[in-house]
């Protein structure tokens, strides 16, 4: 019992964090898991999608009810994504658990460097319009659906500043989309690691519970806080969840 309400506590601060981001909370999760817990790299991933798929869909629903989410472009997104993210995924489950756990070390490193270099960068300019559209969508969700296959989170977290900075849209708007991109992805992704037997239903449920409890707060804050700040805060929870993951390669 005392560990199901620790495992739903913990639920409900990823929850917050991934209403606040529009990541589903899965990519601090897995550094805990792994860190905290002891679970093998591709155990923590598994059993992160449990919580990460029933809180992406209810931020994307919060999303999309305070700022609407064209449909157009996260088709195209969703659909690329789910095709790579099942070969992704299937790639994963077959690689050794050290190995992975390097290369999601990596993965991370390589995106904080790159959000910090937009953080000094001039900003890019906002437009109502979506700068391209179909097929550079599909590419972009192609590449984030493998990222999110293969280290069971990263969809979100690719999209987003490839959103805002090359697509032009602003920071909510890209984290709506990359929800919309995440969904079926992690959908697919868990289904395949738990069909490898690489989930722990035990820990992953409750912290679901947590989390659906406190991702609209999270969600709420994002909306009400500036875009600089916010950008600043995903940039540091980035090099957070790095350094968290590193301490157990």
């Amino acid at each position: 019992m005392i560990e199901f309400v620790t495992y739903l506590l913990f639920g409900t601060v990823l929850g917050t964090l991934g209403g606040l981001f529009g990541i589903g909370g899965g990519l601090i999760a897995i550094p805990l898991l792994g860190v905290w817990v002891g679970l093998d790299q591709q155990i923590a991933q598994g059993t992160a999608l449990v919580m990460v798929v029933p809180n992406v869909m209810l931020a994307l629903w919060r999303y999309h009810q305070r700022n609407r989410i064209e449909w157009r472009h996260a088709l195209a997104l969703a659909s690329m994504g789910f095709c790579f993210a099942w070969l992704g995924s299937i790639w994963a489950v077959g690689i050794d658990a050290q190995t992975m756990r390097m290369g999601f070390v990596a993965f991370l490193v390589a995106l904080s460097a790159y959000n910090l270099i937009r953080m000094f960068a001039a900003p890019p300019s906002m437009s109502s319009q979506m700068r391209y559209a179909w097929p550079w969508l599909g590419v972009l969700g192609a590449a984030s659906g493998t990222m999110g296959g293969l280290f069971g989170v990263g969809g979100a977290v690719v999209a987003t500043p490839v959103l805002t900075s090359l697509f032009g849209t602003s920071q909510v708007v890209a984290q709506g989309l990359s929800l919309a991109l995440a969904l079926p992805s992690t959908g697919v992704t868990l289904a395949t690691y738990a069909v490898h037997q690489q989930v722990d239903w035990l820990i992953g449920v409750p912290l679901a519970v947590g989390g659906l409890m406190s991702i609209s707060w999270g969600v709420k804050v994002a909306h009400a806080l500036p875009e600089r700040l916010l950008r600043g805060l995903f940039c540091a929870f980035l090099v957070l969840c790095a350094v968290l993951l590193a301490l157990k390669v």
